[in-house]
């Protein structure tokens, strides 16, 4: 990482820099949008395009801001570690900040193809909170990189780091997202749901989700103190037995330890890397063995998901299952796709192959 560091540009070169790709963000992103929005199932459209465009090409413009020296530039050329930091969060917020960008001309499309009253001040500022809060830890994992540390110090520092994230989620996520104890009576239909759905957490937040309209939950944190989040959404458009179902599908990835396979893929997928870094092996064999790894955890992440699903079906029934993945893809205006051959770079089978696998369940 150090050598991607070039001698800071001046400031007004940097200025030059970052208005040029805001002005590149907001085409693409606007350019995404009015193609997005006429596809089939736009709402999947809409995620691809977040993932497959807009997050590489804030990734890029991270890329350009480092091989400038941006954030040198910005912070004076400060020495020693504390100008790192300020300098590569410089670099990581402006990347960040291009992305968003990039992003807001997509809000009005998506408002349009869901039909919710999310507006685009609100989606911004969320999304910015994301930004900020992403650009602090990823500064935090990036600067011991330029620090002369072994490449196996570097390596435990990452992975303590990104085991600490995990750990620390149901504090961190409160910090970047609204969220709120439930009421007295929320609280008890909550507490009935997750006895009926076998999910065993210490206590519950509610995410804002009003102008959103998503209906998520999930569970973070370390066993003994697991926190549930679980969207205003959720609570508003689910009845008793979707919700229960949903809960249980969460109990069944708590069972088959999705989140740790998860981690772990990707801390197995950093060791040959640090490998390289370390002269222990040719660097692209070893770049060919990490991507190695990343297929064969996300296999194992795959079968975890098919492995909670089944837990889900067991316990509340496989057609309840299905009904509450429909549900769950109707209130969120989305299409379940499916897909023959499984796609190796995704973490969860398409929804549709998963409500599919579930009725043959029923029908057996």
């Amino acid at each position: 990482m150090y050598a991607l560091q070039s001698a800071p540009v001046s400031i007004g070169a940097a200025l030059l820099a970052f208005g040029t790709l805001a002005v590149v963000g907001i085409i693409l992103g606007a350019v995404g949008n009015a193609v997005a929005r006429r596809l089939s199932n736009p709402v999947a459209r809409y995620r691809q395009l977040y993932l497959g465009v807009i997050l590489p090409f804030a990734l890029l413009s991270y890329v350009v801001f480092r091989l400038l020296g941006l954030g040198y530039a910005v912070v004076g050329g400060q020495a020693g570690i504390v100008g790192a930091v300020l300098a590569t969060f410089t670099e990581l917020l402006a990347a960040g900040v291009v992305g968003l960008t990039a992003y807001t001309p997509t809000v009005p499309g998506v408002r349009s193809v869901r039909d919710i009253e999310l507006s685009t001040g609100r989606a911004v500022i969320r999304m910015g909170r994301y930004v900020l809060g992403l650009s602090v830890f990823a500064a935090v994992i990036t600067v011991p990189l330029e620090t002369g540390l072994s490449p196996l110090a570097l390596l435990s520092l990452v992975a303590v780091l990104i085991v600490a994230v995990q750990v620390m989620a149901p504090w961190l996520i409160p910090l970047v997202r609204s969220a709120d104890k439930p009421d007295e009576s929320t609280m008890e239909t909550l507490d009935r749901l997750q006895q009926r759905a076998g999910l065993t957490v210490r206590d519950v937040r509610i995410l804002d989700t009003e102008q959103e309209g998503t209906a998520n939950v999930t569970v973070r944190g370390p066993p003994g103190y697991r926190r549930l989040f679980v969207t205003s959404t959720f609570l508003d458009v689910f009845d008793d037995e979707t919700a229960t179902a949903l809960l249980t599908v969460q109990a069944g990835r708590q069972q088959a330890r999705v989140l740790a396979r998860v981690v772990g893929g990707l801390l197995l997928t950093l060791v040959p890397l640090f490998a390289a870094l370390a002269d222990i092996g040719p660097l692209w064999p070893l770049v060919g063995v990490s991507l190695g790894v990343v297929v064969v955890s996300l296999w194992a992440t795959r079968r975890g998901v098919r492995a909670a699903d089944d837990y889900a079906a067991e316990r509340v029934g496989p057609d309840a299952v299905a009904d509450a993945l429909e549900r769950y893809a109707a209130v969120h205006d989305m299409d379940p796709s499916r897909r023959r051959v499984p796609n190796p770079l995704s973490q969860s089978p398409p929804l549709g192959n998963r409500i599919d696998r579930l009725r043959a369940q029923a029908s057996e």
